[in-house]
């Protein structure tokens, strides 16, 4: 996969040479580009904002560096992977389409993703307008109810939650089927040794005996009615009007 990040703050996605992430570079699983917006402006301050048409608080990001951004990043892009080849592009944005594990498992699949940074208030509409018009797929992916400061802590998020479902990425594959929503439920409780375990406070905890027994059948039935459980508890929105997965 190629994935290819636009920002004003290129510093910030620096944690992608960590961990999974950055291993996946490394082992060519993932082909990454961190570009700075401010090399495709023309003036001596290097200006990507502007104040807001027809008055309000704040600063709104200019059509005209992204508009050459992203013409720069997807000439580049073709050249790499093919001319007939397009990106998905995708801006974090609180009023875009809830982001979820759904939406990562779909752009996993893709083979060039290209994620684009906004700062301030926003940026301008018509950015938008012209990726379509050019025959770009846009997306606008909120993580939740909330606004940061800027995109690229979402970015560093979908790209983490994104990456590590291509496959060679995460190095055991069946730990990413029983996590939390991979079924549409929490995951359930997990333990390790020691089995017994007294805490700082003198409280002598024990994991569940079920899991000390090796019945693999009981275990599985159990964890999976821990996951039910703690969904209906944590997060009764993710169940059917019956309180059931699907249900």
């Amino acid at each position: 996969m190629r994935i290819d990040v636009i920002t004003i703050f290129p510093e910030y996605l620096a944690p992608l040479d960590l961990s999974l992430i950055g291993k996946a570079r490394r082992e060519g699983l993932l082909d990454l580009h961190v570009h700075d917006l401010r090399d495709w402006t023309h003036d001596r301050h290097r200006t990507v904002d502007d104040t807001p048409l027809g008055g309000g608080a704040g600063m709104v990001m200019k059509p005209e560096p992204w508009a050459e951004a992203f013409a720069a990043v997807r000439a580049d892009g073709q050249l790499a992977l093919g001319a007939d080849v397009e990106p998905l592009i995708i801006f974090p944005n609180p009023a875009g389409e809830p982001f979820a594990q759904e939406t990562a498992q779909e752009w996993s699949q893709c083979e060039w993703l290209v994620l684009a940074c906004g700062r301030y208030e926003g940026i301008d509409e018509r950015v938008y307008e012209h990726l379509a018009d050019i025959g770009c797929e846009v997306a606008l992916a909120s993580l939740g109810d909330y606004v940061l400061n800027g995109g690229e802590v979402a970015v560093l998020a979908i790209t983490e939650a994104v990456v590590r479902l291509i496959p060679g990425v995460v190095g055991n594959a069946a730990s990413l089927v029983e996590e939390s929503h991979s079924d549409g439920l929490l995951e359930y409780p997990l333990y390790t040794r020691p089995a017994r375990w007294e805490d700082p406070a003198g409280v002598v905890r024990e994991a569940p005996p079920i899991l000390l027994s090796g019945d693999h059948g009981r275990i599985a039935a159990w964890r999976s009615e821990q996951s039910l459980e703690r969904t209906r508890q944590r997060r009764p929105d993710l169940l059917g009007p019956a309180g059931d997965a699907g249900g």
